[in-house]
């Protein structure tokens, strides 16, 4: 990947809107931390090709923001951000429908800035004592070790098939429907416990389904990287 015009358009446009947050939100001993997170995703951003994956890039924007309104408690803009990050991710496949075809990029991408955002939420959800803890790890290692077992092949010299699977785009709607759930339940004062319990048992089951799936199409001969 290289420098490109839409990447540093885009990364400038986000940072602009990050820092519009601050001075409108002001999240105060978060907001540092937020600009100076903004400005390492605008500064990766520049080397992202292609109009899908700067959508997608939104939503590790949003980790930041993410993890500010999960430490303090602030449901209703948690809530908010998620429902963002969820319409970030219904565009960024539009996009590449219609204005390029999917990539092999795309496919790796999204996974990561899932993982990124939903690791902050979780992260501050946990330390907050909105869900269990464990749930949080559960999420995490949903999006970590498909990310790891990826390195790894690479390593070994095989190419992984970075392609979205239904088990994976389902078990993703389910985090974020219930999470954000969660976070909207908490937001406008209401009883989460129900929504919790369900997702102390669809997290992980979907995510043990997302591994079985990813396992599965792993044992398809995967193409050698060509010479050179």
């Amino acid at each position: 990947m290289r420098l490109n015009r839409l990447g540093i358009a885009a990364g400038g446009v986000y940072l602009g809107l990050s820092l519009l947050f601050v001075w409108l939100a002001r999240p105060g001993g978060a907001a540092w931390p937020i600009v100076l997170w903004s400005v390492a995703v605008a500064a990766a951003g520049c080397f992202v090709p292609g109009e899908a994956n700067q959508v997608s890039l939104a939503r590790a924007y949003l980790a930041g923001p993410a993890l500010a309104y999960s430490l303090a408690g602030s449901f209703a803009a948690l809530a908010l951000v998620v429902a963002v990050a969820g319409l970030s991710d219904l565009v960024d496949g539009t996009v590449a429908r219609r204005f390029e075809r999917p990539t092999t990029l795309g496919g790796g991408l999204d996974p990561v800035v899932d993982g990124i955002l939903m690791g902050a939420i979780v992260t501050g959800l946990a330390l907050g004592g909105a869900i269990p803890a464990w749930l949080g790890v559960v999420v995490i290692a949903r999006y970590l070790l498909p990310a790891v077992g990826g390195l790894v092949l690479i390593a070994l010299h095989r190419r992984p098939e970075l392609r979205h699977t239904l088990t994976g785009q389902v078990s993703t709607s389910l985090v974020l429907i219930l999470i954000g759930g969660i976070c909207l339940f908490r937001g406008l004062n209401q009883d989460s416990s129900g929504l919790v319990a369900a997702a102390e048992v669809v997290i992980p089951v979907a995510t043990v389904a997302t591994y079985i799936h990813l396992a599965w199409v792993s044992r398809r001969p995967v193409a050698a990287p060509g010479p050179g």
